[in-house]
């Protein structure tokens, strides 16, 4: 018996030694060996530090690595997950808070490995799944621009995870099941435009991380690329990029993808929630190559629409309810028939955000308001004021369904059960 529970025992033990091996391998592909030589070391160009500026804004960096009123790029900024909060770290030059002693080569194992500098794994809060793609150039580029903003000593905010979140461990774990390190490859059967836009859609612009499906995870599903999913814990939903009945721009004139990227509005819809936030603080700023790069290689995405659903049925008694409260509360902005005034408040009648089968967005704005980004093109949008102090959760399913049930709309009714998630 004893004999019996020494070979279990060296077996396990052996297994044990096998699947670590492997766990360590998998989280090791496409490393170099952890560089050694000082950042002080490196030169950056005026070229260098404005090429590295321009990307840090199509990447939207300091989106994240900004806290509201801080200094940019010192980090602190914390990022809810359904695991726990992830605090955005220190991107300048500081030499103890922040990069000052990295080279380029530690901030490139970062970018493409999802490694810090110690060698610790780094949680895909930090979008390095997407920025993986980007060029060592362009690594280069960005190490550069963010070594000449002014350093900052505030200090890197601890995690808090859920156990075993918390955990390298668990981490390594995660890695190995949905990340391996890969750069971009161009498309030979594609023109140079499209793959630059491609370049930086799956790159820097990481759309994937919020127009992309989760796994139970959190890891986004790339075979199923743009198809859209819900932002865990803001609960605004990142409409399809595949599909025609939610935000493809397949049938879009290319001049007008490139004016939603630009100005966030343009003749087939308008941005609001986090879309907002990236017009402002990324797209508006890109060149109108890049943008017309972006627009041409979002226009050929595959199509990927869902059938048209059956007929809804609608309650009577909701109707004539949502009917007042639009009567109310909607109807001198967006018209009796939804039909919405050019150049201010958009119409509800055959919008494609009002038939989605998600009513996320839409309760979103009822609740909190919205408003477009301020840009060049578009200084003084108007806006959606929140309702929330004066419309419960049943008032906002009634008016929400009775939208998405008059002028030719038919999308599902909102229930009570639906209002309170948002």
């Amino acid at each position: 018996m004893l004999k019996r529970f020494l070979y279990l025992l060296a077996g396990l033990v052996v297994l044990l030694v096998l699947g670590t091996a492997a766990l360590v391998a998998l989280n090791l592909r496409g490393e170099d060996a952890l560089p050694t030589e000082a950042g002080s070391t490196f030169e950056a160009t005026p070229a260098q530090v404005d090429r590295g500026r321009y990307l840090a804004l199509a990447g939207n960096c300091a989106g994240c690595h900004t806290v509201r009123g801080g200094q940019p790029y010192a980090g602190g900024l914390g990022i809810e997950t359904p695991f726990g909060t992830v605090y955005a770290s220190n991107l300048t030059p500081d030499a103890h808070q922040g990069i000052g002693n990295w080279s380029p080569a530690h901030f490139w194992r970062a970018m493409h490995n999802g490694r810090s500098k110690d060698g610790r794994l780094l949680y895909p809060a930090f979008p390095y799944p997407s920025f993986t793609r980007i060029t060592r150039e362009d690594s280069d580029a960005l190490y550069a621009y963010l070594r000449s903003v002014p350093a900052s000593a505030t200090p890197n905010a601890a995690h808090r995870l859920r156990f075993p979140y918390d955990t390298q461990a668990a981490l390594a774990v995660w890695r190995a099941l949905s990340f391996t390190p890969a750069p971009f490859v161009p498309d030979p059967a594609q023109p140079a435009e499209w793959n630059r836009g491609a370049y930086l859609v799956e790159g820097l612009g990481h759309c994937i991380a919020c127009h992309g499906t989760r796994n139970v995870l959190g890891a986004t599903e790339e075979k199923r690329g743009l198809s859209g999913g819900l932002i865990p814990i803001e609960n605004w939903y990142a409409p399809s990029l595949t599909s025609k009945r939610e935000a493809s721009v397949a049938d879009w004139e290319t001049r007008h993808v490139v004016a939603l990227l630009k100005n966030g509005t343009a003749p087939g819809g308008s941005v609001m929630g986090p879309m907002a936030d990236v017009v402002f603080r990324s797209t508006q700023h890109l060149s109108e190559a890049d943008l017309t790069a972006m627009a041409l290689y979002l226009q050929k995405l595959p199509d990927a629409t869902a059938p048209a659903p059956a007929p809804q049925r609608r309650d009577v008694g909701t109707m004539e309810r949502g009917a007042r409260i639009y009567d109310q509360r909607c109807a001198y902005c967006h018209g009796d028939a939804g039909q919405g005034a050019a150049g201010a408040y958009p119409p509800l009648a055959g919008s494609r955000a009002v038939n989605m089968d998600t009513p996320a967005n839409l309760i979103q704005v009822v609740r909190h308001g919205g408003f477009l980004p301020a840009t060049a093109g578009n200084p003084r949008p108007y806006g959606m004021p929140p309702f929330g102090h004066v419309l419960d959760d049943n008032d906002i399913a009634a008016v929400l369904t009775y939208v998405r049930g008059s002028w030719g709309n038919d999308a599902p009714a909102v229930s009570q059960r639906d209002a309170m998630r948002r």
